[in-house]
């Protein structure tokens, strides 16, 4: 059985949807860094960085980095299934997958945690860092659905590890709403990841409808 550490709302998402597809067992282990309970320090004991996603595999060893991990289930998985069969759609997915979290999710640190990357720690200066990574992780958002060529998804018939992450990631710091105004096609395609019959009731658990 695998055991995913995650918290509702998190990048854990992408990777649960990704167990889900398989239809592999897995157990969910509810911990954050920022939630101080027994089981963060379970997380602890697995990852020292208490980082999420953490996913434990059958063997008991340890893989961290969402990217790392649903190119793992991809490559174990069979072809088509996580990651596309046909090895040029395959090596846009894994560009994807890695463009993702080194573009996007690097700016949603800093506007995270924007005093850890500047000596200046006043308000001004602080929220001015915000204003320009906000910017800079939207125009990543763009580009990278303007090479995007979903057919009908990334992942080609049915979503996909690239679909999942991009879904997720996008929810954070104003990127859906910029995208539906700026990239209409692509938001499109966000939304129809999203209503999937195999991964729509993990979305809803995570972020659930109003």
């Amino acid at each position: 059985m695998y055991t995913l550490y995650g918290f509702k709302g998190s990048g854990s998402a992408s990777v649960e949807m990704a167990l889900r597809v398989l239809e592999v067992d897995y157990r969910i282990v509810s911990a954050a860094s920022w939630e101080p309970s027994p089981a963060l320090d379970e997380l602890r004991g697995v990852n020292p960085l208490a980082q999420i996603p953490t996913l434990v595999l059958p063997d008991g060893s340890v893989m961290t980095e969402s990217a790392a991990i649903l190119i793992h289930l991809g490559l174990v998985s069979r072809p088509g299934l996580l990651l596309p069969a046909s090895e040029a759609a395959r090596a846009q997915s894994l560009r994807g997958l890695v463009y993702i979290p080194a573009n996007c999710y690097s700016c949603i640190t800093i506007l995270d945690y924007p005093e850890r990357f500047t000596s200046a720690q006043d308000k001004e200066s602080l929220d001015k860092i915000r204003e320009g990574t906000r910017a800079r992780l939207h125009r990543h958002w763009e580009i990278f659905a303007d090479t995007a060529k979903p057919a009908p998804f990334l992942n080609g018939e049915a979503p996909g590890a690239l679909d999942f992450l991009a879904a997720v990631v996008s929810r954070w710091s104003g990127s859906r709403q910029h995208l539906r105004e700026a990239r209409p096609e692509f938001s499109k395609l966000l939304e129809r990841i999203e209503a999937h019959p195999a991964v729509a009731d993990v979305f809803e658990s995570h972020w659930p409808k109003k």
